[in-house]
């Protein structure tokens, strides 16, 4: 049965459910689900997979066993602060409303308790950490912390992530949407992405471009190149062509020990009479490989 919007619950064992974020003495309210709104430039997805209808027949079966947190919005209704999948799963069981607990919170309070209660999640994207750290940082650093490097210790403590690992992902928040898309994609490691976020925009976009043309990705020394030649305002569009193509022709060198080779030969060939041999093979192979194309192109016709 559908709980009357406004109902008073009496908060009793959700403390246990959600760590130290809800307290026992708070108390939980029904709202309509139209009279919310979305976290000012939430940064996680909420996206309707497999775990979200997993949560969809959780909220059919059992309801909404953890509240979400929410807060007075200016235009009316209220500001999601922890719970924007409780309220997308809601919304597909086909609820009206959702339990929440309302607090009052400034933008700072609100954006800390928002990260915590998602950073800790397995299928976070670096992206997505990326601009919660970022969100984090800046409001600790608008509550007074002191120290770039105290307050990134800080703002990983609730993920079990040191301040290094925090600055590299916030690092990430200044590449171009091409390239962190790669990084989210597991096409460009996060040390080379953190490299390539040192660069202009507009040197971002020539490897961006670079990339879809070529299809070469690069690697984190010559992300370390890009980024020197950028500090020294020599960095071109022609340069990054170059220096990713001679990554693909370097990655097609090849050398067998000269040991291995030998055991093929008798002892008094000689390297000439080898390299003769090994040619006449190739040619050989290259010439079988081309007669199985065409009777294979002759065979689909």
């Amino acid at each position: 049965m559908k709980s009357k919007s406004a109902q008073k619950i009496k908060l009793t064992s959700y403390d246990e459910l959600f760590g130290n974020t809800i307290s026992q003495s708070e108390t939980v309210t029904s709202v309509p689900l139209d009279s919310l709104h979305s976290f000012k430039d939430h940064p996680f997805h909420v996206n309707v997979d497999e775990k979200m209808q997993e949560t969809v027949e959780s909220v059919k079966k059992y309801g909404v066993l953890v509240p979400g947190i929410v807060r007075t919005h200016e235009a009316g209704g209220y500001e999601v602060i922890a719970g924007h999948r409780r309220w997308k799963a809601c919304e597909l069981a086909g609820l009206d409303e959702m339990p929440v607990i309302i607090r009052e919170l400034d933008d700072d309070e609100a954006t800390i308790i928002m990260v915590d209660t998602n950073i800790q999640r397995e299928d976070i994207l670096p992206s997505e950490k990326a601009f919660a750290y970022k969100m984090k940082y800046e409001a600790m650093k608008h509550q007074g912390s002191k120290g770039d490097r105290h307050t990134a210790d800080e703002v990983g403590e609730a993920a079990g992530e040191s301040g290094r690992t925090v600055q590299r992902y916030i690092r990430l928040t200044s590449l171009v949407t091409e390239l962190l898309q790669y990084v989210d994609n597991g096409r460009i490691p996060m040390t080379v992405g953190e490299k390539l976020s040192y660069l202009k925009n507009e040197e971002q976009n020539w490897i961006a471009e670079a990339i879809g043309n070529s299809g070469i990705f690069p690697s984190k020394a010559q992300a370390q190149l890009f980024k020197e030649l950028s500090e020294n305002g020599k960095l071109s569009g022609t340069q990054v062509y170059a220096i990713l193509i001679k990554k693909e022709k370097e990655s097609k060198n090849l050398t067998i020990p000269a040991k291995k080779i030998s055991s093929y030969f008798p002892e008094n060939y000689s390297k000439t009479q080898i390299e003769q041999v090994i040619y006449s093979l190739l040619e050989k192979w290259k010439e079988s490989k081309g007669e199985e194309g065409t009777k294979g192109a002759e065979d689909s016709v």
